[in-house]
């Protein structure tokens, strides 16, 4: 684990805590957590140009973690030092993520293993290390867990994340039922949003293939990320003081049924 930080504040903000939060999506909720007056610790595993953009973007607001989300003992790490340096968060974003699709009979153990451990076991690390400060602090406190709209409807090639991202959604119940009334519980539920990942994953720079896709839309467009932090601005502010256990999709009405 490493940590860079440019925080020299003598007067500390609320902490936000985001894995994935370097880019993508999860860059857009660390954008957006800065704007609102929080101190934004960004977990990241592999994107080290990213970390350096979103630090030298956001300023002295954000700092960057490196971590393996899927490694329990590489998490706890990580957490104690954000602990140490900021206190308990009063939001955690379980944003992080990763893909690894195949048709289920050509699907190895490993390729299930590593989806497994970072999207649903490293979301139970990371809360489970945190939850505890969050819980003692006697202040009220917010956890979104960023889930996927192939957890309420399978798709082909990808049994590994259907399944994690299902599996996320009946944790996000546990923990609601669990860690209430100090903490709130929640499940932001993403459609599709124009991301490098997204496009790339789905070729969308071919006008046919993004065609496609807008065709199962019924708002006829791709969600930007800001819109999903609109979303997560909700679920962390007062407004949403009477939600927990629940799920929030903004998907443009894809997945309506």
């Amino acid at each position: 684990m490493t940590a860079k930080t440019g925080a020299t504040a003598t007067t500390r903000p609320p902490l936000a805590v985001v894995s994935g939060g370097t880019r993508g999506i999860g860059l857009a909720f660390s954008r957006r957590l800065v704007k609102l007056g929080f101190q934004v610790s960004a977990l990241y595993r592999s994107d080290e140009d990213g970390a350096y953009e979103a630090v030298r973007e956001l300023g002295p607001s954000l700092n960057t973690v490196r971590v393996d989300l899927s490694d329990g003992t590489s998490v706890v790490e990580a957490a104690e030092a954000v602990l140490a340096e900021y206190g308990p968060p009063a939001v955690l974003v379980n944003n992080a993520g990763m893909n690894v699709d195949r048709p289920f009979l050509e699907m190895s153990h490993d390729d299930w293993r590593r989806v497994i451990d970072t999207n649903l076991s490293g979301v139970f690390y990371l809360t489970r290390a945190l939850a505890p400060a969050m819980v003692a602090s006697g202040t009220a406190a917010t956890i979104v867990n960023v889930g996927a709209t192939t957890g309420i409807r399978p798709r082909r090639n990808g049994a590994n994340y259907c399944a994690s991202k299902a599996g996320l959604l009946h944790l996000t119940k546990c923990l609601a039922l669990e860690l209430a009334p100090r903490v709130r519980v929640n499940c932001l539920i993403p459609g599709n949003t124009e991301t490098d990942e997204l496009v790339e994953r789905f070729n969308l720079n071919d006008p046919d293939a993004r065609r496609g896709m807008l065709d199962e839309i019924p708002q006829r467009r791709i969600a930007a990320p800001e819109e999903i932090a609109n979303a997560l601005e909700f679920l962390v502010s007062p407004n949403s003081a009477y939600m927990t256990g629940q799920k929030l999709v903004v998907d443009g009405g894809q997945f309506m049924w």
